[in-house]
């Protein structure tokens, strides 16, 4: 590596909390001393930037630095969000994947916090977000290593048992592929505004080419480099995997192609780049082309049909888009980084028509 990452200045640092989102701080606190009596102190508490779903907030105590996760203010699509469940599926792969946080406590309690929550310890290093921290330099060979590993750390946890992990019942097996595409075209219909496409010409085409599921395993559904923590020491290496609300049993093709949906390319169109959330543009890094026939080799699979992946992907997104921008829409948050999530639906359903007549040449 070019330059020592071992200092504080690339370690992923929360900020103030936002407004609208803050929490009673002593209730909160004293329901966790009930929990982890060795806590002393009063928490700071800062609030992450990152992710658009639920929310992440830091509690600095004197001697341990601790994560809480709750729900988003607002408008929230049934099934989602939900805490328990995401507590409850980390702290059953935690002794067969260990890139997972140790959790703490979960909270279901409504006189602690409007919502249910849980608090688990921090994973200190670099989250790589649109762009790797100031600080980190990374040669191309260094990019192509970590870019690698990423994969690979996807391939580990679809290779799990989830019989022997206890998992069986995150999920509902066989049929996922068309349980996929039925629920998120109703999650799109329920949060449609006036100003966004119908997806009728793209949803019509998911559904005439529906593939059987290759296989049954723990999929993450959100796997992006933004939801990893690197060793500040060595960013080439992944200590921890965030963010586990939508993991289920499901489809391992469905589950790459969501990370593609996500994957921007140095060079991909202008819009594209806009939507960049991870350093998938740096030299090294692997083609989405690249990132599918690695994978596929590893795992001994032989995709028929790519491009419904492909699509697939880029709905999911787009109806994950759509939900939040709803939340803004009807003034349940005041982000403003979400004021223009309308025009990317847009442009997602742009590509996502370009796919299919590309697949179809």
């Amino acid at each position: 590596m070019s330059q020592n990452t071992a200092n504080k200045s690339v370690i992923d640092q929360a900020k103030a909390v936002r407004e609208g989102e803050q929490f009673d701080i002593a209730r909160m606190d004293a329901w966790l001393k009930t929990q982890a009596p060795s806590l002393k102190g009063t928490p700071e508490v800062k609030q992450f930037s990152g992710g658009a779903s639920n929310l992440t907030y830091l509690l600095s105590y004197p001697e341990r630095d601790l994560i809480l996760r709750r729900p988003p203010f607002g408008h929230k699509a049934k099934g989602a969000h939900d805490m328990v469940r995401e507590y409850r599926v980390q702290a059953a792969l935690k002794p067969v994947y260990p890139c997972v946080p140790d959790m703490v406590a979960v909270c279901e309690d409504p006189a602690v916090m409007d919502c249910d929550f849980y608090v688990m310890d921090r994973i200190k290093g670099i989250i790589p977000r649109a762009n790797l921290p100031k600080g980190v330099s990374l040669s191309e060979g260094e990019t192509r290593q970590l870019c690698q590993g990423v994969i690979d750390k996807l391939i580990e946890l679809h290779q799990v048992d989830y019989q022997s992990a206890g998992l069986e019942h995150i999920g509902k097996g066989a049929g996922y592929v068309q349980r996929q595409i039925s629920g998120w075209s109703d999650r799109y219909d329920k949060s449609k505004t006036w100003n966004v496409p119908g997806w009728a010409y793209v949803r019509d085409y998911l559904r005439a080419n529906m593939p059987d599921d290759v296989a049954t395993v723990i999929i993450h559904n959100d796997y992006r480099f933004d939801n990893l923590v690197l060793d500040a020491d060595n960013p080439q290496h992944i200590i921890g995997v965030l963010d586990w609300e939508m993991a289920t049993l499901g489809d391992p093709l469905m589950d790459l192609g969501n990370t593609l949906a996500y994957w921007v390319e140095a060079n991909d169109d202008r819009l594209q780049q806009m939507l960049r959330r991870q350093p998938t543009h740096l030299p090294g890094m692997f083609t989405r082309r690249e990132v599918v026939d690695y994978y596929c080799d590893k795992m001994q699979l032989s995709p028929d049909n790519w491009t419904f992946y492909e699509v697939y992907g880029l709905f999911r997104l787009a109806v994950i888009v759509q939900q939040i921008y709803y939340r803004y829409h009807h003034k349940q948050t005041r982000n403003p980084a979400f004021r223009n999530f309308w025009l990317f639906n847009h442009y997602l359903h742009w590509r996502s028509k370009r796919a299919i007549k590309a697949g179809a040449r």
